[in-house]
């Protein structure tokens, strides 16, 4: 696979070499936006390489991963690195659609219904556990994902730009979840997952949080004309908010266009398309893949060659996003369940056949 996608890369269909500078040119706002973030967050190079992905192509990112992981740490440190309007729902069992999208609400003045925009109107939204919410819940964010615009009423309302959901999840604890259904998965660009730290990334994390101090507050002036201001330690959270961001909103528009400019050659399309194909096709996969993935894996592909200084996608970015575009959008059957098979030992098998 990888000789045959060189053989067009190379040829006549790669693009320009001035095509190749204007793409390059924004490489080192990435890397401005990473090395801030890594200011705030040890480790998870990865994980913040998959949310620049998602942020570059207008995708969504589901992140799933045990509690204590900093993934809402690492959201929003993103959010601030690039000056995002940022908002963050907390997902519960109680929550409204309206909660999230907004509603109609009577003036007390006008005797008017008027509209209250909800928290999802922001460029970045948190979706903290979204599997606590109910179904009911979950598909008021269909329309947003998908559509970029939401339905408050009678009223359609467009949403900013760019518009990106980051979700997470614990895939361990069960108890007051429910399971995301298909359609709501599908629209995940990427499903990341979450490891633990290194033992020497852990220490770093232990040492950042002795070093963070205390935060202070002024307080409210006593009758002495002194303050009755306190303290309390700092926490990672509180450091973040002292962060100047260092691209702003114009930037990455101009990023996401150099990435339209990245090459993907015939060749890599159909080798896409034969992944998916090949995941409807096995007897242990109930469920496929459906053409969104394929895009997915195309634009996530050439988002990652961009990331990394390149002009064309290559068969490293397909394999090294196979698994977060792919697997979650797999279902297995019960027979293949029962007899302790994985979605990722599949998926690896899919890949295997591909390079033969």
């Amino acid at each position: 696979m990888a000789s045959s996608d060189s053989s067009v890369l190379t040829g006549s269909a790669a693009p320009a070499n001035g095509q190749a500078r204007r793409a390059a040119a924004h490489v080192p706002l990435a890397h401005e936006i990473r090395t801030r973030v890594a200011k705030t967050v040890v480790g998870q190079d990865t994980v913040v390489e998959r949310i620049l992905i998602a942020l570059l192509t207008g995708g969504h990112l589901l992140l799933q991963g045990v509690p204590g992981l900093a993934k809402t740490l690492l959201v929003q440190s993103v959010a601030r690195a690039i000056d995002l309007r940022f908002g963050r729902v907390q997902f519960t069992i109680d929550l409204l659609p309206a909660d999230i999208v907004g509603a109609e609400v009577l003036d007390p003045a006008t005797h008017q219904f008027r509209i209250q925009r909800g928290p999802i109107f922001v460029n970045l939204l948190l979706a903290d556990e979204i599997n606590r919410a109910t179904p009911k819940v979950q598909s008021a964010l269909l329309e947003a994902m998908q559509e970029r615009k939401v339905t408050i009423g009678s009223a359609t309302l467009r949403l900013p730009t760019p518009f990106l959901v980051i979700a997470t999840q614990n895939p361990i604890e069960q108890s007051g979840t429910f399971e995301l259904p298909e359609a709501q998965l599908d629209r995940f660009m990427l499903c990341h997952r979450l490891g633990y730290p290194s033992k020497d990334e852990e220490a770093e994390v232990l040492r950042r949080s002795l070093s963070l101090g205390l935060l202070r507050d002024a307080g409210d002036a006593r009758a002495d004309g002194g303050t009755a201001g306190g303290a309390v330690p700092m926490s990672a959270f509180d450091a973040v908010e002292h962060e100047q961001p260092v691209a702003r909103v114009a930037e990455l528009s101009e990023a996401m266009g150099a990435v339209q400019r990245v090459h993907v050659s015939d060749v890599f399309i159909r080798h896409c398309v034969d992944l998916a194909d090949a995941t409807r096709n096995r007897p242990d996969v109930e469920l496929g893949c459906s053409p969104r993935a394929g895009i997915a894996l195309v634009s996530a592909a050439r988002a990652r060659a961009f990331l990394h200084g390149r002009e064309y996608a290559t068969p490293e970015d397909l394999y090294a996003l196979a698994e977060d575009v792919l697997l979650h959008r797999m279902r297995l059957s019960y027979d293949a369940l029962a007899r302790g098979r994985t979605g990722r030992d599949i998926l690896r098998e899919v890949l295997d056949d591909a390079t033969r």
